[in-house]
């Protein structure tokens, strides 16, 4: 650790500790003399952090967002026997911390929800000339094969054939999907504006922070998923949150601010069904094989997900 710290002249190491969240269980929390920082290690796949240092350096300069900066990455593996990244720990706790939660009003929680699509509005104002992903071994962005479209359907597709490996997916729900993503196409074809999607946008990887006037977004980060593309698609994850926890109102409060500042309004709902549905079949797979089903075992699929692929048109009326 110290061999570390002395590599980017971060002072002499006082202590560090696993995080209390990250489910890669990628991350420590380092504290030296010369501040408080988070080491990120044993990328997921080759380039991890230089993709990572890619986005978090251009959302610094491109928006107004906390992301961790500066992030340092050093790709030879001397010290650990991987690359790795440190950043300095930004302020603030989890939004879905249990004490922070407990302490929220209705207001509160309407307020942050408000924060939450205001920073989404902003993470998309960052456009690109290409739909695609980041190539860490030429630093550009790889245009997707055929299309968007093409891309984001094969993806449904192939996780929703691959949950039927651990669970029931029936010739209706088949048949039930395509019908979703036949009457979407339209929408998807008429996009023309690729936005920064962080594709992981989740009360997990966001900090907020009470001040007197209020409660603020203070940290944003984990990039690992990002991509260039729709910016709808980061809306699933933090509407079915809300939607679980019966918190029906305050999705409303998101989706609905996160409509008005957003600059691609045409073919809206058909759209984040699209999305809400790609965010389920992969929801429903992971659940089903590691056997953490929260919901009634004897629900179909289409059954199951269609109150959230729904949802959006409820929650905007």
């Amino acid at each position: 650790m110290q061999l570390m710290l002395d590599r980017f002249n971060l002072g002499k190491l006082i202590s560090s500790e696993k995080t209390s969240k990250g489910v890669g269980k990628q991350t420590l929390s380092v504290t030296s003399s010369s501040g408080e920082y988070v080491l990120k290690g044993n990328p997921l796949f080759e380039g991890q952090f230089v993709e990572e240092k890619f986005y978090e350096d251009h959302l610094q300069t491109r928006t107004r967002l906390p992301v961790p900066f500066p992030y340092l990455v050093d790709e030879s593996k001397d010290i650990f026997g991987w690359s790795y990244s440190i950043m300095p720990r930004l302020p603030g706790r989890h939004m879905n911390d249990r004490e922070i939660q407990e302490k929220l009003s209705r207001e509160d929680r309407k307020r942050i929800a408000e924060r939450l699509a205001e920073c989404l509005c902003d993470l998309h104002s960052w456009k690109t000339e290409d739909y695609g992903e980041f190539d860490p071994a030429n630093q550009k962005i790889r245009p997707f094969e055929g299309s968007y479209q093409r891309w984001l359907y094969g993806r449904i597709r192939y996780w929703l054939e691959d949950a039927q490996k651990y669970s029931a997916i029936t010739p209706k729900d088949v048949k039930w999907v395509e019908h979703t993503l036949a009457v979407s196409e339209y929408a998807f074809k008429n996009l023309s504006s690729p936005a920064f999607v962080m594709g992981d946008f989740k009360a997990d990887n966001i900090l907020v922070q009470h001040r007197p006037d209020g409660w603020r977004l203070s940290g944003i980060f984990d990039f690992t998923t990002g991509y260039f593309g729709d910016g709808a698609a980061d809306l699933p994850k933090m509407v079915s949150m809300y939607l679980d926890r019966g918190e029906e109102e305050v999705a409303k409060q998101f989706i609905s601010v996160y409509f008005k500042c957003s600059e691609t309004k045409e073919g809206f709902l058909e759209r984040f069904k699209v999305h809400m549905l790609h965010q389920k079949v992969l929801d429903w797979g992971c659940a089903k094989a590691i056997g953490d089903v929260t919901w009634d075992h004897d629900l179909s699929f289409s059954r199951w997900a269609e109150r959230y692929t729904e949802s959006a048109a409820f929650l905007l009326s």
